[in-house]
């Protein structure tokens, strides 16, 4: 995916729909290839971590983990998605699912 208003159609209402608090059934992963951009995800206490991506970071972040993602300054940022099988990206917004998260970790 490659996030930038040139590259994304639909631009400005994809970075709010990827900026809002959500967890996904399955396990997210994505290395950084160029731009840059920030992972923000919940701790057991509830205080954001702020995880900053750069070409050649991966993350992973397990199921049941409440996160957003948002572009830093450059506003560009192009990763590839890696998942098992047939890949789920459904969303569940954090006031959807009103889970605390440390009932969200598996």
């Amino acid at each position: 995916i490659a996030i930038s208003k040139e590259k994304l159609p639909g631009y400005e209402e994809k970075l709010k729909i990827f900026f809002k608090e959500h967890i996904h059934s399955d396990e997210e992963i994505r290395f950084c290839l160029e731009g840059s951009g920030y992972f923000d995800v919940r701790d057991r206490s509830d205080e954001w971590i702020r995880i900053l991506m750069e070409p050649g970071d991966m993350i992973i972040l397990p199921a049941g983990i409440y996160h957003r993602f948002t572009l830093d300054t450059k506003n560009y940022i192009k990763a590839k998605r890696y998942f098992v099988g047939e890949p789920v990206w459904t969303p569940i917004n954090r006031e959807e699912d009103n889970k605390k998260p440390a009932e969200a970790h598996p």
